[in-house]
């Protein structure tokens, strides 16, 4: 992977990582170094289930796979939370 590859997964992951923090109600505790890591994980889990589902690759702006990676990364910050709040 290229260096522009790791920094547009580094932004995408970002941007993943706050949709998926701003569709869970109330406050979060986590900082914004795991919500880019949620993120990241998320688009990529996302993308390869868009794959398999066949909705990946369309044309214009893939709102379905956006749609799975940001359901996705509130699943991951919902789960982080509840973790972190045990400690």
């Amino acid at each position: 992977m290229e260096i522009s590859g790791i920094f547009s997964a580094i932004v995408i992951g970002a941007v993943i990582g706050v949709l998926g923090r701003l569709a869970l109600p109330g406050r979060q505790r986590i900082g914004i170094l795991w919500t880019i890591a949620v993120g990241i994980v998320a688009a990529l889990i996302g993308s390869g289930i868009a794959s398999a589902l066949g909705v990946a690759d369309t044309k214009g702006i893939d709102w379905v796979e956006w749609g799975i990676q940001i359901a996705l990364a509130a699943v991951g910050v919902a789960a982080l939370e509840r973790i972190r709040a045990r400690r």
